[in-house]
């Protein structure tokens, strides 16, 4: 077996440390004594307690968590639908070109202008139906349902791929109803996929801060907004160990889905 070259070996570890470096160092700021400056003070976990003390960065946690869970349950669903009339539907070649450009085009897009397109959006909303205005965590439970649904659909319409017609024939030769094989045998063989999907959108709508900055409201601030407006104030240690926990959970996140993703491929083979 050969071994790397060392350059391809420096490359790799260059490009380690400039990704994790900034990481390590939040991390250990959320352990340091200090409350102010850089200097080392000794171990300490107190910033973590004066966190869950915190109810200010309580509130925002709680925004965050409800418009990820919300926005991920009706990005799945309609994801799930939109893969499926997309990989088994009737399409004239024309048309699936469309669709396909149309559902990577959040995926490709700047963040910055899909948001103003949706500040747009909901001004032409007010406009046509003044009484029903968008504002806070609805605004931005819709603005983060637009985005998910693309990377969705992407997880679930691979799997689709993979898995083939086969099944689902033999099934219906064997006189089963479209609903029964949808529940008993596309469904089951899409769940990975579906759950691999779920938790991308989660974790998205977690570090989403574009456009939950054009359309978040006072009540409605999540963490990377109060992060954001942390770092222009002055950073806090009690702002290292939440982004600690951010990172942490992204990293539990990302761990779970590979897993999932595995286990689909493994299946599929």
């Amino acid at each position: 077996m050969k071994r790397s070259h060392p350059i391809l070996i420096a490359v790799v570890g260059l490009s380690l440390a400039l990704l994790y470096l900034p990481l390590l160092a939040v991390a250990m700021f959320s352990v340091n004594a200090a409350k102010i400056g850089l200097k080392w003070e000794g171990f300490s976990l107190k910033w973590f307690g004066e966190l869950f003390s915190n109810e200010h960065i309580l509130t925002r946690a709680g925004n965050t968590l409800l418009l990820a869970v919300v926005s991920t349950a009706i990005a799945t669903v309609l994801g799930v639908m939109i893969a499926l009339g997309m990989q088994r539907g009737l399409w004239r070649k024309g048309s699936r070109r469309m669709l396909d450009t149309v559902l990577d085009l959040p995926v490709i897009s700047p963040d910055i202008l899909f948001a103003a397109a949706l500040v747009v959006a909901f001004k032409v909303w007010r406009l046509i139906a003044p009484a029903s205005e968008l504002y806070g965590l609805g605004a931005m439970v819709i603005g983060h349902v637009t985005f998910q649904i693309s990377f969705v659909t992407l997880v679930v319409r691979s799997r689709l791929v993979t898995m083939g017609r086969t099944l689902s024939e033999a099934a219906y030769d064997l006189n089963a109803s479209r609903g029964y094989v949808l529940r008993k045998v596309t469904l089951p063989l899409l769940m990975p996929a579906i759950v691999a999907g779920a938790m991308l959108a989660f974790t998205l709508s977690l570090d989403d801060f574009v456009i939950s900055f054009f359309t978040t409201s006072p009540k409605s601030e999540t963490l990377p907004i109060y992060i954001y407006s942390s770092l222009r104030r002055g950073l806090s240690p009690q702002v290292h160990a939440l982004s600690t926990l951010i990172v942490l959970a992204n990293v539990i996140l990302i761990v779970v889905i590979e897993r999932l993703t595995r286990s689909s491929h493994a299946t599929a083979e």
